[in-house]
């Protein structure tokens, strides 16, 4: 690459010379570094995407009691909008690998904008579910698109320009609740329309980051703008398909403990301890804030350490917190909630960059599978623990989920790649 001023996203100085999109299956360590304008600009629409997002989830205090819902219907919410993501990320990820669209990122964006206008005025239940879909639809064309950009702006430093990108989402959906209490839940439904600014600020700079795209993929080799579908190493076909399973399984560890807080979080705090909503909001701010700072430790320290042990750590290291959280008090609830999400949340960095090192020739059908299936089981996991609630309490799901980080023990049959 070169410096060029101006290049980038406008930002002069960063590099901005001819990248293709085979820089996305280079070697680690290969390329001059990475272009920061993109990952900057990327993790700046991440944030927005996942505020947009994250506010449907805050705002279930206030739609349950407008809406009378139960915590079954809170769920199938929950289990729409992610759902919808779940199903529909992998094919876009497969169909951009073979015919890369990059304005595709802000059409996305355009989606998500049309389902916070839908929540807004929603006057029905079934326009509840609508919004959800909307919005879980531009999550499904922003992901893959957007993780294959972050990797081909990485200069070979994957897991950090993972961690970059990610850690802006994981800062929106932190930001969404601490929003929700102080914006929502004191001017009503109504005051979601506020945040279609944030969506249309996302489209305007998922439009430059998507001009970047362009140039880059004119001025690849013909030849080089679809991914080859190369497994990575020695490793047969069948080993490759059971250590994608096992990465799989290990997402479904961490995001199926994660939607007990994304979407229970503030009414286990309310049931247990009393605690105000906007009180519960800034709380479960604490822990996603937690998870923006893991995020953006995981990418580096798998850079340097490798992927497989980030990957140990982050999910069975939640075990002993996991296991006391449902037992202390509201204080030592909150100060538990930090090293569960810091630890949890590195893990999903190294699992992405592991998996694209495992398959380099398909890196959006990787990222809409891993994203995806992180959606769907965050989607499931509310669907059916708000069933649990219903039925023995919101303080029986700790209890029952404390145990799944032990599911971190699957990473041991992880093969080493580098």
């Amino acid at each position: 690459m070169r410096a060029e001023a101006g290049g980038g996203l406008g930002v002069p100085g960063l590099s901005e010379g001819p990248v293709g999109v085979t820089q996305a299956s280079a070697s680690p360590g290969r390329g001059t570094g990475p272009t920061l304008a993109v990952l900057l600009g990327l993790s700046l629409s991440h944030l927005l995407n996942d505020l947009v997002q994250s506010l449907l989830p805050a705002i279930y205090p206030l739609l349950k009691e407008s809406f009378r819902l139960d915590f079954g219907q809170i769920g199938l919410i929950t289990f729409v909008f992610q759902g919808t993501a779940s199903l529909l990320q992998p094919a876009v990820g497969l169909y951009t690998d073979r015919r890369p669209l990059p304005y595709s990122l802000a059409s996305g964006m355009g989606l998500s904008l049309a389902g916070l206008a839908l929540l807004s005025i929603a006057p029905v239940y079934g326009a509840l579910l609508a919004a959800a879909a909307l919005i879980g639809l531009g999550s499904a064309i922003f992901h893959p698109e957007a993780s294959r950009v972050a990797r081909l702006a990485s200069g070979g430093r994957y897991g950090l320009a993972q961690s970059v990108f990610q850690v802006g989402g994981n800062a929106g959906t932190a930001l969404g609740p601490l929003l929700a209490a102080f914006v929502v839940v004191p001017h009503g439904q109504g005051s979601v329309a506020w945040f279609c600014f944030a969506a249309l600020a996302g489209i305007l700079v998922l439009s430059a980051v998507g001009r970047w795209y362009a140039r880059q993929l004119a001025t690849a080799p013909r030849g080089t703008r679809k991914g080859s579908g190369a497994a990575a190493g020695p490793l047969s076909r069948v080993r490759i398909v059971a250590t994608v399973a096992i990465l799989l399984g290990l997402i479904f560890s961490k995001y199926f403990y994660m939607a007990s807080f994304s979407s229970y979080y503030t009414f286990y705090l309310i049931h247990r301890f009393g605690v105000p909503v906007a009180l519960a909001q800034v709380y479960l701010f604490v822990f996603l804030g937690a998870v923006a700072a893991g995020t953006i430790l995981g990418g580096p320290i798998g850079d340097r350490f490798g992927r497989k042990l980030v990957i140990w750590i982050s999910i069975l290291g939640v075990l002993p917190f996991s296991l006391v959280l449902p037992h202390v008090s509201l204080a030592w609830t909150v100060v538990l909630s930090v090293p569960i999400g810091l630890i949890l949340a590195s893990a999903m960095p190294a699992i992405l960059v592991y998996a694209q090192d495992l398959l380099p020739g398909r890196i959006g059908l990787v990222g809409g599978l891993f994203f995806g299936f992180a959606f769907g089981m965050g989607g499931l996991g509310a669907a059916l623990l708000g069933e649990v609630a219903d039925h023995v309490g919101i303080e029986r799901v700790y209890e029952l989920c404390a145990f799944l980080p032990a599911l971190g023990l699957l990473a041991v049959f992880l093969p080493r790649l580098r």
